[in-house]
């Protein structure tokens, strides 16, 4: 790809199998996110766009595409617990509940550890969203990067429900992205999200996660 070109080219279009992601496939939407892209990918809830945690550049152009304010929430997306352990403190009670609702389509909004960068929490609070998707393209995308993908839900401004098909947001975000990874169809109902930071689980979205399970 000869470097980041962001902006202005056209989005590398990777038709991913939903079930069985091709390596090679999921090699070039790596590739782009370990030169600091912006990529558009399925999970388990709806498409969503990711960048790496270390890319200011991306995370910038994630919330001038949506046009979220700094105080914007991102949410890191984990392959599995181990992972996900290393980003948000968690005391006995949530580690129990958050292991047996994951990987699923849950955000969870814990205190931050000092592996996350001090930019990408909660500036008062030093909370940070996390979640681990139940869906193969995301998971091997994020096992072959090693690092938890910096992400937020692929919702733009004016739009009710966020885009659901691949070839959809490659005709709309053509020159605003750096990939669209198309696995078919994705829903339209966003996380279900559960603040743990006053010590317990709180309720702040209700979406695809059954939300009775932290009541």
């Amino acid at each position: 790809m000869g470097g980041p070109h962001y902006g202005g080219g056209m989005a590398r279009y990777l038709e991913v199998h939903p079930h069985d992601p091709q390596p090679r496939l999921v090699a070039q939407a790596v590739a782009v996110l370990r030169e600091g892209g912006v990529i558009a990918y399925p999970t388990d809830s709806c498409y969503a766009l990711g960048t790496t945690m270390g890319s200011h550049d991306g995370a910038d152009r994630i919330r001038h595409l949506r046009h979220l304010d700094d105080k914007h929430h991102f949410t890191l997306v984990c392959a599995d617990f181990a992972q996900l352990g290393q980003l948000v403190h968690l005391d006995n009670a949530a580690f129990r509940a958050i292991k047996a609702a994951t990987p699923g389509p849950y955000t969870f909004i814990l205190q931050a550890t000092p592996e996350v960068p001090r930019r990408l929490a909660h500036a008062k609070k030093r909370s940070v969203g996390v979640r681990i998707p139940d869906h193969p393209v995301t998971a091997a995308i994020v096992r072959e990067l090693g690092e938890p993908i910096l992400s937020s839900s692929l919702l733009m401004p004016g739009h009710d429900w966020p885009m659901t098909e691949g070839w959809q947001i490659r005709e709309e975000l053509d020159h605003e992205l750096d990939a669209v990874v198309d696995a078919g169809d994705c829903g339209t109902t966003p996380t279900t999200v559960v603040d743990w930071t006053s010590g317990a689980p709180e309720v702040v979205r209700e979406g695809a996660g059954d939300p009775d399970r932290f009541r």
